[in-house]
C-alpha cells in the first residue's frame, strides 16, 4: 500500500521587485524558498520558530518572520529581503547607519535588526527611542550590541530628515 505524497504547488513570488516562480509544498517556509531556491542569503535561519528575528523580511511593508511564513501566503505579495534594500556599493541609509555605529559583532542578527528597523522607519520616520526599543524587542542579539543597534536606528532616523 503506497501513501499519497502531498501535492506541490507552483507559486509566483514578487521578491525585491522581481517575479520568480517556484514549485514546493504550500506550507514550505518562505525562508527556505528565499535561501535555497532564490539564493537570497540575507535572511538567516535562527530558531525556526519565529522567535529570534534572524529571518525577518518585509512583506507588504510589514516586518515578517519568514521561517514561519508559508509559501502559499506569500503569493501576490511584495516581499523585500536585505538584498533588495541596498548593496555594498550603495547601502540603504539604515545599513549605512549600522556600519557607522559599528552595530555588528558576529552579524547574525543584523538582517533581522536592519529589516525591522527599515519597516519601522518606513511607517514612522522619526520614532522615539522608546518606540525603537519596543519595535526591536523581539529581535535577539546574543553578542550584546543592543546599544550600538539602538544608536544605529536613531542615527538612520535623524538622517532621513
Amino acid at each position: 500500500m503506497s501513501e499519497q505524497q502531498p501535492a506541490q504547488k507552483t507559486v509566483t513570488l514578487n521578491v525585491n521587485g522581481q517575479s520568480s516562480s517556484v514549485t514546493a509544498m504550500a506550507d514550505t517556509p518562505l525562508l527556505l524558498i528565499l535561501r535555497n531556491d532564490l539564493q537570497l542569503n540575507g535572511p538567516k535561519y535562527g530558531c525556526g520558530l519565529g522567535e529570534c528575528g534572524a529571518c525577518t523580511v518585509i512583506i507588504d511593508g510589514v516586518a515578517a518572520r519568514s521561517c514561519v511564513f508559508p509559501l502559499a501566503g506569500a503569493e501576490g505579495r511584495e516581499i523585500t529581503t536585505l538584498e533588495g534594500i541596498g548593496s555594498r556599493q550603495c547601502p540603504h541609509p539604515v545599513q549605512q547607519a549600522f556600519i557607522d555605529e559599528q552595530a555588528a559583532q558576529c552579524g547574525y542578527c543584523m538582517n533581522g535588526m536592519i529589516m525591522t528597523a527599515k519597516a519601522l522607519l518606513d511607517r514612522n520616520p522619526h520614532p522615539s527611542e522608546t518606540e525603537v526599543r519596543h519595535e526591536l524587542s523581539a529581535n535577539l542579539c546574543r553578542c550584546g550590541t543592543h546599544i550600538e543597534i539602538l544608536r544605529a536606528v536613531m542615527r538612520a532616523a535623524r538622517q532621513q530628515s
